[in-house]
């Protein structure tokens, strides 16, 4: 197995959940929760406290499957840090290299989900994940992974630069997942891509880096900047392309989604937990989107993630 560091951001998820009063209003092509009134008391079903975060949430797919995982980044002395804390020593991560702001608290969600469909509104102060200028790369040195999967950092180019030049340094691998704030920096994110191994982001974060229309010409200019690009088309699935092999995907399963958050970084994490674990690219696809389809199913961002040793049944993927 591999050891495999993740950097990224920590937050306490908290779930307000209810059956009637959360239901999506459409007005237009737009949905909104409309039963809310300004000034009103709602009674809602179930509060739930969960633990998520782009950092965390990988890590804990690389500590279920067997992978030596750690967590690089922020959070603050408080509840909603000591949670992560917790969370991440149960799931056997190593949270040596996290780090504490004083001056911020622990990053938080607030998500209103409407049981009935899985449609949801998240609420995020992002409190001490809203910066990364505090990391030290040195820590790479220390911790000597083989592989580095980075989710956003809030647009910090310059941390993210430094970061990805020192893991080239060392030889890391570095599977790349962007934020809006990183996309908003598209040419110096372009830039930055040249570092990385493997990217993968959506259909429409793609077209925000490369031009082109359909999934077949974006992949093609992603593997330009890098070895493997991955982008994924909800309910479409998705192509992804390592130079030699290019695989278009449908999803894993139709199944009622229950709680559509952390369903990105399953994907995300769940290709390279099981690509650095050996197995083939078409299979590692295919345990991705069996990963975010585990996770989709259950509340929480990371309650439904696999452990590797599940059997797989087969799914819609097709080398093109």
């Amino acid at each position: 197995m591999a050891r495999i560091v993740s950097l990224g951001s920590a937050l306490q998820d908290i779930y307000l959940v209810d059956h009637d009063d959360l239901s999506p209003t459409n007005i237009g092509e737009t949905a909104i929760f409309g039963k809310v009134l300004v000034g009103s008391k709602v009674d809602i079903d179930k509060v739930a406290f969960e633990v998520g975060g782009g950092g965390v949430n990988s890590s804990i797919t690389f500590a279920r499957h067997g992978h030596e995982a750690i967590f690089l980044g922020n959070v603050s002395r408080d509840p909603a840090g000591m949670a992560v804390l917790r969370k991440l020593d149960q799931e056997g991560v190593d949270n040596s290299y996290v780090r504490f702001l004083e001056r911020r608290s622990t990053g938080t969600s607030v998500i209103l989900l409407d049981f009935k469909s899985g449609e949801r509104t998240i609420l995020t102060c992002r409190g001490a994940s809203e910066q990364f200028g505090n990391m030290d790369v040195a820590d790479l040195d220390s911790i000597q992974p083989d592989w580095m999967y980075v989710t956003s950092l809030r647009g910090d180019m310059e941390t993210l630069e430094k970061f990805f030049r020192h893991a080239q340094e060392l030889n890391i691998g570095i599977m790349f997942n962007p934020g809006v704030k990183e996309l908003e920096e598209s040419q110096t994110l372009a830039k930055s891509l040249n570092y990385v191994k493997v990217l993968i982001v959506n259909k429409n974060e793609a077209s925000r880096i490369v031009p082109g229309n359909t999934l077949t010409e974006l992949v093609y200019h992603l593997n330009s900047y890098v070895d493997t690009a991955i982008i994924t088309d909800g309910a479409m699935g998705g192509i992804a392309s390592n130079g030699s092999e290019t695989y278009r995907f449908g999803i894993y399963e139709d199944q009622r989604i229950k709680d559509a958050t952390g369903a990105g970084d399953a994907f995300g994490s769940g290709f390279l937990a099981h690509f650095a674990a050996g197995h083939s690219f078409r299979n590692s696809l295919a345990f991705a989107a069996a990963n975010s389809t585990s996770v989709v199913m259950k509340l929480g961002a990371n309650r439904g993630i696999l452990y590797g040793t599940e059997p797989l049944h087969p799914m819609p993927i097709q080398k093109i």
